[in-house]
């Protein structure tokens, strides 16, 4: 009940616009009965579908109804409908649900290889991001990472690329100790920012409203995006493009469930997952642009960081690279990096 409490009031403080009409998902209802589908697959996500790598579910949706002639409904439901991220992902592991748009920082409790997303200048832009994505010899252990707790990766889509939305200028790491940053709450994002020697605190996704009007926090570890759409560049007129990771849902599955379906669907969901998720891909490094020119728009100061700073970041971070490729595989990490490397 508190974990819903909590949605709901990220709907109403983070979001209002969205919730204007009463109903937040009305124009995302489908125009077809599901009632009559002879499979079912519930599919969970935490934020909003106005951005993209959300919207994807809606997309899947309506293609799987379509092309499998109504006999596969993927009863998507985004925003907290389901409940927070690690009660869902519990529900997934058990068979409750079907599947699940993960947060990648949330996603690392399944298995720490699919932390590798989140380390910092590793997978840090959409070009490398599509080339992980395309790489069997990269993608495929990551996808099957999660199979022995029963999950099996499917694809991945994003919300744009990690940098620090600020309330006063930062251009370099010397002024961004003088902030105070929110960051998610996974273990990996607590590791690079104390690597980074960086004040921060891993607040809940709802509270972060209001500690930015309070000046609790004064700064915000996230993509343009997300900070646009969800009002955050209201307060936080600064963004310091860090651009060290993407942000990423990654598309988990229960595996039991998917064997079970007849081949044809399972083929069918499968491949409409993969498709969807490309075609989210490039609507996302589009909608990233768009919402940083409606912020500048809006009076929002973009801040470039130097190579020469990037690289201090990328030196600082020398013990997170070690302690997690402990966990994710000394291997596969130095295979994505040298694979994905300029």
């Amino acid at each position: 009940m508190l974990k819903r409490l909590c949605c709901l009031l990220f709907l109403l403080i983070a979001t209002p616009a969205f919730a204007a009409d009463n109903s937040a998902l009305a124009k995302w209802q489908p125009d077809f009965d599901p009632s009559t589908a002879e499979y079912t697959y519930l599919l969970s996500n935490v934020s909003h579908p106005a951005i993209e790598g959300v919207g994807v579910g809606y997309r899947i949706r309506d293609r799987v109804w379509r092309e499998s002639n109504g006999r596969l409904y993927v009863d998507y439901r985004p925003l907290c409908q389901l409940g927070g991220e690690k009660d869902v992902l519990t529900k997934l592991k058990m068979g409750a649900i079907q599947g699940m748009l993960s947060s990648s920082v949330a996603a690392a409790n399944l298995a720490p290889k699919l932390g590798i997303v989140n380390l910092p200048y590793v997978i840090d832009d959409f070009d490398k991001l599509d080339k992980f994505r395309a790489t069997p010899e990269l993608f495929t252990p990551f996808s099957e990472c999660g199979l022995p707790q029963g999950i099996r990766v499917l694809d991945i889509t994003g919300y744009g690329t990690y940098g620090w939305a600020t309330t006063k200028p930062v251009t370099n790491l010397e002024e961004a100790r003088d902030i105070i940053f929110r960051i998610a709450q996974a273990p990996v994002n607590a590791d690079i920012y104390k690597a980074w020697n960086l004040k921060f605190t891993a607040l809940p996704w709802p509270d972060v409203p209001q500690a930015l009007q309070t000046g609790v926090i004064t700064g915000l570890d996230h993509s343009p995006i997300v900070c646009n759409i969800t009002k955050k560049f209201e307060i936080a007129k600064h963004f310091t493009e860090v651009n060290y990771a993407q942000g990423l849902f990654i598309h988990l599955t229960n595996e039991r469930w998917l064997n079970a379906l007849p081949q044809d669907l399972r083929e069918l969901l499968v491949r409409i997952v993969a498709e969807e998720s490309a075609d989210t891909r490039n609507r996302t490094r589009v909608q990233q642009q768009q919402q940083i020119e409606a912020a500048k728009a809006a009076g929002v100061t973009f801040h470039p960081l130097s190579a020469e700073q990037k690289q201090k970041l990328v030196d600082l971070a020398a013990p997170v690279y070690k302690r997690w490729e402990e966990k994710i595989g000394a291997e596969y990490l130095a295979a994505v990096r040298k694979h994905l490397e300029p």
